[in-house]
């Protein structure tokens, strides 16, 4: 009988949805089962093994990861195909404002309206909180924080000057810029962020041990086979490498520094001021 088809579940940007597709279907087939993108998942889904594979935040990684009997397991990661990710599985954050606006360099936030995207995400709102922390700053630093809800609706809100600057993961700007090429016209880079080990790639702890494997050997192989590199290249991967969980130490270790430092600051934040930080 041939086993289920493998589910695979895309957490992060929709706009990285056509590579991941393609890379469910062909791991799928790699594995003599067949395998699909789930439309829709959440995070009760892959913790109850209903989600096989999925391409999970880092910062819902290191949590999910931290609990007494891990329901998933970190395996491999993307490298994207561009100079400045030096051939490693690494991205940043890409602080961008309004190209025709007022805003030249970071410090010119100061009293300015900042969107995170939400408080799970790592690079679009942990890491801005850490670099503060590095500048002896606060989230009172800006005038204002709000929440988008994601990378695409930060960078839409800072196109219609909803706000003056947001914090985007560097792969999904990557993957806009080349779905729209005018939108470099529009925004500029005033501050990067990182680097940060990649979003990875997880499997359910219910898959068998040898099913894992199988899966990040054909991952970490798809680069050879014919016209995958062109599909990948939609989504500006390069190749998989094998990753496993101490490579996401760097995001631990800041997003403690972080937890830390921010249940401080709102203990000691005038009343009202914590809703206005988000």
């Amino acid at each position: 009988m041939t086993p289920p088809a493998l589910v695979f579940a895309n957490f992060l940007a929709p706009n990285m949805t056509p590579a991941y597709a393609y890379v469910a279907e062909r791991v799928g087939t790699l594995l003599g089962r067949g395998g699909v993108l789930a439309n829709t998942a959440d995070e009760e889904a892959l913790v109850g093994g209903h989600v096989d594979v999925a391409f999970l935040c880092g910062l819902p990684y290191v949590r999910l990861a931290a609990r007494p009997d891990p329901p998933i397991r970190a395996i491999a990661a993307p490298v994207v195909n561009q100079h400045r990710y030096d051939g490693r599985p690494i991205y940043f954050s890409d602080v961008i404002v309004r190209r025709n606006g007022p805003v030249a360099k970071f410090p010119d936030l100061r009293d300015r309206v900042w969107a995170h995207t939400q408080p799970t995400s790592f690079s679009g709102c942990v890491l801005t909180r850490y670099h503060l922390l590095q500048l002896g700053e606060t989230e009172r630093f800006f005038g204002r924080v709000m929440y988008s809800g994601s990378h695409l609706a930060s960078m839409q809100a800072v196109l219609a000057g909803k706000v003056d600057a947001s914090a985007i993961d560097s792969h999904v700007l990557g993957v806009e810029l080349k779905r729209r090429p005018a939108l470099a016209s529009e925004i500029r880079v005033i501050q990067v962020l990182g680097p940060s080990t990649i979003p990875p790639v997880v499997v359910s702890s219910k898959l068998p041990a040898d099913v894992q494997t199988a899966i990040r050997e054909a991952l970490c192989g798809l680069n050879g086979e014919d016209g995958a590199r062109e599909r990948l290249a939609e989504g500006l991967i390069e190749r998989f490498v094998p990753v496993g969980d101490s490579d996401y130490d760097d995001i631990r270790r800041k997003s403690e520094v972080v937890a830390s430092a921010h249940t401080a600051w709102l203990a000691s934040a005038p009343r009202g001021e914590e809703s206005a930080a988000g």
